[in-house]
Formats: structure tokens, C-alpha cells, sequence
């Protein structure tokens, strides 16, 4: 079945044999139109189901009240909070969101934001995937003059709004809780090095070993194990190697962590008591799993709100030079079962 044609104020104008400027001030309710017209406007407007069309009037004001967001994955729970988040503020100010998922793809993300400019948004929000290494579509939003926000997985030479966390320090804390717990040979999951965030992360890890005066050990730390199948892969190397870790910190994500239970299981490794594992994001399965895995809250809702106001304060700044401002959230450690070797009073 073909589709209704969609009612324009041309065909009100026709109908009521007037001029469509005559219907398009009755519509915006402009004091040039005499009541008794506007209302019959009004009331034909009705009866033809007329919708205005909001981004061609936003357009023709100079913004179209939108916002294109692209994620890696919205499955994630990390993300769908982010996004939450964004949704929350901006529904508040009458904007509306559009949603892209580069499934870590950097041929996906570069369509994504093609698709964002063409449909002038007003502000891009990104989180780069981990196939990303060159970033020329980011700075082509800028040279469109649109508003560019990074968050989490940030692109340092940008210089652009971004809302990051403190990973070297969440990384630093869980580790040294790890040592504090008794662990001695802890193993380390690395996301891909090109990401600014896994080598923060990384950095956090090797300066809770210094301060603990722990060797650094090659063999235990284990390049791109940034998912459940590669967390997974990389727990059945480690585990078995002559002198096997007695920690695995899944730095890249919650995911991670779970190939390693799930492996470590397998294996027959008691949890916590021969092995503990940390994860990272907090995702909503960790508190499920038996046992409970350790992992580090990015409080990802709270970020997604801080992007979307970070934006608005930008239009309130009314500058037309955006002065590169980063804010950082401190992320917070949750001990839970996998890491408790220690019994508690």
C-alpha cells in the first residue's frame, strides 16, 4: 500500500483558497492573521492531520535541536547508561538524540558520523571504537562547525569537549586492594595500546606493582584481551604456564573478566581462594555471578548527563571559539567475592 501523502501548508492554503504564508503565521500564532482566520486555519489544520515538520523550522532558525550519539556497542551496559544519561538532560531541553553503533568498527564509525553531518546535527558525542586509528572524520566535524564531545575513549591530539575517567588511578587502587588481599602474581588484561584509556590503565597497574616493590612480570601481562573470547583465550595461556598468576586483572572490560571465570571454572581454579579476578565497568552481571566479581564503577549515567550539560553550557557560553576543556570522573573500586582471599572479621 502506498503511503499517505503528507499534509503541507500548501494544501491547507488550497483548501481555504488563501496564501500559505497566511497559514503559516496562523500556525505559529503570529498577531498578523485575524482571529477568525487563524482559527479556521487552525481547525483545518486538524481535520487534514497536519504535522509540522520541527528540524526544517529549527533549520531555517539555525539549529536542528538534535544530538548524534556513537557508541561502540549499545549492548553494553556501560554505554546504554551513558546514553541514558545524554537522553535525560537532553529531553529536559527539548533535544532530540540520534543513535549510532560502530560494533567497534572504524569503517562503521566513519559512515556513522557522515550520516550525523549530513543530518546537521547540532553536537557529535562519540566514544572511538578500538579499530580507530585515524581520525580525519573527527576533525571533519569540527570543520562542519558542529559541536564534537569525546567520552571515555578519548582521541588526545583532538582538541575538543571531553568527559573522561581517571582510569590510571581506578587501575592503581584496584590493584593495590588486589596485593592488600594477599595476591602476588598478578596478571594483567590489556586493551589495544592505541586507546589512551588501556594505557592508562596499564599505568595504573604497573605503578600499584612499584609501589608495592612487585616485579614486573612479561609473561603475565597479556596484549588485546579485550573480550570474552579473548579473555577467555588469554586465562587458558596464563593458567597454564609453570608458575600460573594467583590474580588476573581483566583491565579492558567486565566481559573480560568473565572468560576468565568462566575459564578459571573450567579449569577447576577456586575463586577467590587460588585466583581472584577483577574486571572493569561494573557491568550488571558481575553482582550474578557466582562468586560476585570485583570490578570498578565508571558511573557511566552520571558521565552521560555531565556530556549532555557540558554542551548546553557551551551554548549559553554564546562563544563561537570553543576552548578545549576536559572533565574527569573519578571511578570507584568494588570489592566483591572474586578478590576477597582474605577472610573478614
Amino acid at each position: 500500500m502506498k503511503p499517505k501523502k503528507r499534509t503541507t501548508i500548501y494544501d491547507i492554503a488550497e483548501k481555504l483558497n488563501v496564501t500559505p504564508s497566511s497559514v503559516s503565521r496562523a500556525l505559529n500564532n503570529s498577531n498578523y492573521v485575524n482571529e477568525t482566520t487563524k482559527k479556521l486555519i487552525l481547525k483545518t489544520a486538524e481535520e487534514l492531520n497536519y504535522k509540522r515538520n520541527t528540524l526544517a523550522s529549527n533549520l531555517r532558525k539555525g539549529q536542528s535541536k538534535t544530538i548524534g550519539v556513537v557508541v561502540p556497542r549499545i549492548n553494553q551496559n556501560f554505554f546504554a547508561n551513558v546514553i541514558a544519561g545524554i537522553e535525560d538532560a537532553t529531553y529536559k531541553q527539548g533535544y532530540n538524540l540520534i543513535i549510532c553503533q560502530s560494533n567497534e568498527s572504524y569503517e562503521k564509525e566513519v559512515q556513522s558520523i557522515n550520516t550525523l553531518i549530513n543530518q546537521h546535527v547540532d553536537c557529535i558525542v562519540i566514544s572511538v571504537s578500538v579499530d580507530s586509528k585515524n581520525y580525519k572524520h573527527l576533525q571533519n566535524v569540527l570543520d562542519h562547525g558542529i559541536q564534537l564531545i569525546q567520552f571515555d575513549r578519548v582521541v588526545e591530539e583532538l582538541e575538543t569537549l571531553k568527559v573522561i575517567n581517571d582510569n590510571e588511578q581506578a587501575s592503581f587502587e584496584a590493584v593495590n586492594q588486589i596485593i592488600e588481599q594477599g595476591y602476588k602474581r598478578i596478571a594483567l588484561l590489556e586493551g589495544p595500546q592505541n586507546l589512551a584509556i588501556f594505557r592508562q590503565r596499564k599505568t595504573g597497574y604497573l605503578n600499584a606493582l612499584a609501589k608495592n616493590n612487585m616485579p614486573v612480570i612479561d609473561e603475565l601481562i597479556i596484549e588485546n584481551a579485550w573480550t570474552k573470547e579473548l579473555g577467555a583465550k588469554a586465562t587458558r595461556k596464563l593458567l597454564g604456564l609453570k608458575q600460573p598468576p594467583d590474580a588476573i586483572f581483566a583491565s579492558t572490560s567486565d566481559f573480560s573478566a568473565l572468560g576468565v571465570l568462566e575459564v578459571a571454572t573450567a579449569m577447576n581454579f577456586k575463586v577467590p581462594s587460588q585466583l581472584g579476578i577483577c574486571g572493569y565497568s561494573n557491568e550488571d552481571f558481575t553482582e550474578l555471578t557466582s562468586p560476585s566479581i570485583t570490578t570498578i564503577d565508571q558511573f557511566s549515567f552520571y558521565m552521560g548527563k555531565t556530556v549532555a550539560n557540558l554542551y548546553f553550557q557551551e551554548m549559553e557560553n554564546n562563544d563561537t571559539i570553543v576552548v578545549p576543556k576536559i572533565i574527569s570522573i573519578k571511578p570507584k573500586v568494588i570489592m566483591r567475592t572474586s578478590t576477597q582471599k582474605l577472610k573478614k572479621d
